[in-house]
């Protein structure tokens, strides 16, 4: 039995490992390659350039700006989208207040979960077209006509360049946040309604509950949660692509490493230079993953 064992676990894993090496490892090793050639997506034999394109990236100033809005979207997304959702998540499970012997949400929390969530099912594109709809400069837009019954003059909301990558943030919080409010919802209705109740005997109060019992015990899935944002502030090319002037405008104020990757490739040609982006941005993900897993570690609790 032990002699059939191997060939049996290899026969299984030989089409997933060599489906992943084909469609994951081969692009990427692909990409790696050609970051170093001056290949303009005709020539069949790119010339060789070693790291040319790497020493012009780190020249690029657009390349140092894109990374700026990264960085503000690396602060901004995971602490305002994972605030909002921690805190309805805990009206939705546990402040509710004791019923039944144990802690229980608001009334309607299902229905209100399924709300939240909503976002989720919808394309990224469509509520980029959406918002495009809310952010209108003119009286004609939701926001600007919200502001003109009240007598303020109309907003350019991604027009000016101190306001539009706080729209665009704005977009991508109310686009999240649904998801990690189910995330922390399923986390909470794991605690035991034991550990509640003795916090309820002790006399903690809703804010001593949430940040001395409910955070600790769901620090996994908020270490997991920031990694996810994370990764989706180096991203944010749908919404930048749909919602910002001029594609990353006005005045490079909302542009990140993807659009530019997508622009120099398909817009100049520049594939070589494109894909020098690219790597940039694997292993600015890379680093930030693998730090983030790393500070936030600490010993499991055990429930």
């Amino acid at each position: 039995m032990r002699q059939g064992r191997y060939p049996f676990i290899i026969g299984f894993l030989v089409v997933p490992v060599v489906l992943y090496a084909v469609f994951v490892i081969g692009p990427y090793a692909q990409a790696f390659y050609i970051a170093t050639t001056n290949w303009r997506g005709v020539s069949a034999h790119p010339k060789f350039i070693g790291f040319e394109n790497f020493t012009r990236l780190f020249q690029d100033p657009v390349f140092w700006k894109a990374i700026s809005h990264h960085l503000f979207l690396l602060l901004a997304l995971p602490v305002i989208t994972l605030t909002i959702a921690l805190f309805l998540a805990f009206l939705l499970n546990v402040a509710g207040g004791s019923r039944s012997g144990g802690m229980s949400g608001i009334w309607g929390s299902k229905f209100y979960k399924i709300v939240y969530f909503f976002p989720q099912v919808l394309a990224v594109a469509l509520i980029g077209v959406l918002f495009q709809a809310m952010y209108r400069p003119d009286s004609a837009g939701v926001l600007n006509g919200l502001l003109d019954l009240i007598g303020i003059s109309p907003v350019g909301w991604l027009t000016q360049p101190n306001l539009a990558l706080w729209s665009i943030l704005a977009v991508m919080v109310w686009q999240a946040v649904g998801f990690y409010v189910v995330l922390f919802s399923a986390g909470m209705a794991a605690i035991p309604a034991e550990i509640y109740e003795s916090a309820a005997l002790d006399g903690c109060g809703r804010f001593r509950l949430f940040f001395g019992v409910t955070l600790p015990l769901l620090w996994d899935s908020l270490q997991v949660a920031w990694v996810y944002l994370g990764i989706a502030a180096f991203d944010a090319f749908v919404l930048v692509q749909v919602l910002s002037v001029d594609r990353g405008g006005p005045d490079g104020s909302t542009t990140v490493i993807p659009l530019e990757i997508w622009r120099q490739a398909f817009t100049f040609s520049r594939f070589g230079y494109a894909s020098a982006m690219g790597v940039a941005l694997f292993f600015l993900t890379l680093t930030f993953a693998v730090l983030t897993l790393r500070v936030t570690r600490r010993e499991r609790i055990e429930y």
